[in-house]
């Protein structure tokens, strides 16, 4: 029997972010992750300027949305389209998991980045499901995860899970202590390799 809430309940349509070069997000997003473009605009603003708009095809009737504003009034022309870094907390804290398929699939797309460039983490076991961290040319916190094993009733219940260090995993936010100048393998808690 469907429902009117389960017909409703699909998931995300698109999630929409900002970038001061698209471009280079677009070069990015098709020729290193592979999304394909699938509808671009330009809007023309009638106070002035345009803003460029770009849809990525990221899977399963979902997709990702960049905007640039050129010459926008109220729009800064440098701002920091890294979310995290704006708002002055860890790039954990605002990040991107897109879906990798299976451990191996996973393992895959880490030497497929690293050959095209990319810096990104090892795999990282979760104990529900391994995933490996890089950043997009917008300083965007990107992921690919795989579960590892189904989620159960046990998994819902709020509870602890673990002893975490807060510099170890990049929970300080910019600015105190060490800050952003902690490697991104610090930040992340796991060891990274270089795509350079």
């Amino acid at each position: 029997m469907t429902t009117e809430r389960s017909r409703t309940n699909r998931g995300f349509s698109h999630v929409g972010l900002s970038t001061l070069d698209l471009d280079r997000t677009r070069e990015f997003y098709e020729n290193v992750l592979g999304f394909k473009a699938v509808r671009c605009d330009v809007l023309k603003v009638k106070e002035g300027g345009e803003i460029r708009h770009i849809f990525f095809d990221i899977g399963h009737d979902q997709m990702l949305a960049f905007m640039e504003a050129r010459g926008v009034p109220g729009v800064p022309a440098d701002y920091d389209a890294g979310i995290h870094r704006g708002l002055g907390v860890p790039a954990v804290f605002y990040h991107f998991a897109f879906e990798a398929g299976s451990p191996a699939a996973l393992r895959d797309k880490r030497r497929e980045l690293l050959a095209r460039g990319v810096d990104v983490t090892d795999v990282v076991d979760h104990d529900w499901a391994e995933s490996i961290y890089f950043r997009d040319p917008n300083g965007l916190q990107l992921e690919f995860c795989c579960f590892t094993r189904a989620l159960d009733a046990e998994d819902a219940r709020m509870q602890d899970r673990a002893e975490i260090s807060v510099r170890r995993l990049g929970l300080e936010p910019a600015g105190v202590g060490e800050g952003s100048r902690v490697p991104l393998d610090r930040r992340l808690g796991a060891p990274i390799a270089s795509g350079r």
